[in-house]
């Protein structure tokens, strides 16, 4: 954990040493890039969750059943 700081703060010192056009596109691209991670993480669920359900490994129910199901 502590080498990960380490790598983090050090990454975060040269993007300090940039000048403010190139630290907003370094910004720019990091969310850009963690939007897409975040689309690829989306759409990887939703293919598990398809196959679970075309596996029947699903249940259908109102709230209540499955706040039932949860606490059972």
């Amino acid at each position: 954990m502590e080498e990960r700081l380490n790598s983090i703060n050090r990454v975060l010192e040269g993007i300090e040493k940039l000048d403010v056009d190139d630290q907003t596109y370094v910004s720019e691209v990091l969310s850009k890039r963690l939007i897409e991670l975040r689309r690829s993480e989306i759409a990887r669920r939703a293919k598990e969750a398809e196959r679970a359900y075309k596996q029947r490994k699903t249940k259908k129910g109102s709230f209540k059943d499955l706040w039932k199901d949860l606490n059972a």
